[in-house]
């Protein structure tokens, strides 16, 4: 009978201990750090990015159907986005086995936005695979994580 996957703690303890030292060096537990760093900080800076718009003018990405459906001016609803990104970041800092799901499902919904515009969809696909790696995330959180 095959045994449940072994669930690993954080990082936590002396460098001097074996377990931490084998655990460092797992190629699945190096992954979901990096998963884990990643997808918080990709929706904090995009998130908070919403309101500055230094790094794009992030209303252009609102496909002009969602617009004409929206109660709200785009850039209003794109300020909401920001907010609901940066929650997003904390859920994967905090849990990020639900946070990493939560994320792709967010990501899905972009996809669902940029395929309605035309011409974006290189960015439908990069957001597609941005999705892969936070339902990875969520996947190695359910080894990894013990918060």
């Amino acid at each position: 009978m095959a045994r449940p996957p072994r669930r690993e703690s954080f990082i936590e303890g002396p460098a001097s201990d074996p377990n931490l030292s084998a655990r460092a060096q797992n190629p699945a537990y190096q992954a979901y750090l990096i998963l884990y760093v990643g997808f918080i900080a990709a929706p904090l800076i995009a998130g908070a990015d919403k309101f500055f718009q230094l790094l794009t003018n992030w209303d252009q990405y609102l496909a002009p159907a969602i617009v004409r459906m929206l109660p709200v001016a785009a850039h209003t609803f794109t300020l909401v986005v920001g907010v609901i990104e940066i929650v997003a970041a904390a859920l994967v800092a905090v849990k990020p086995r639900f946070g990493a799901y939560v994320v792709t499902a967010w990501l899905w919904g972009i996809i669902v936005n940029l395929l309605l515009i035309p011409g974006y969809y290189d960015i439908a696909l990069r957001d597609f695979g941005l999705s892969l790696g936070a339902l990875a995330l969520g996947r190695l959180a359910e080894q990894f994580q013990t918060r």
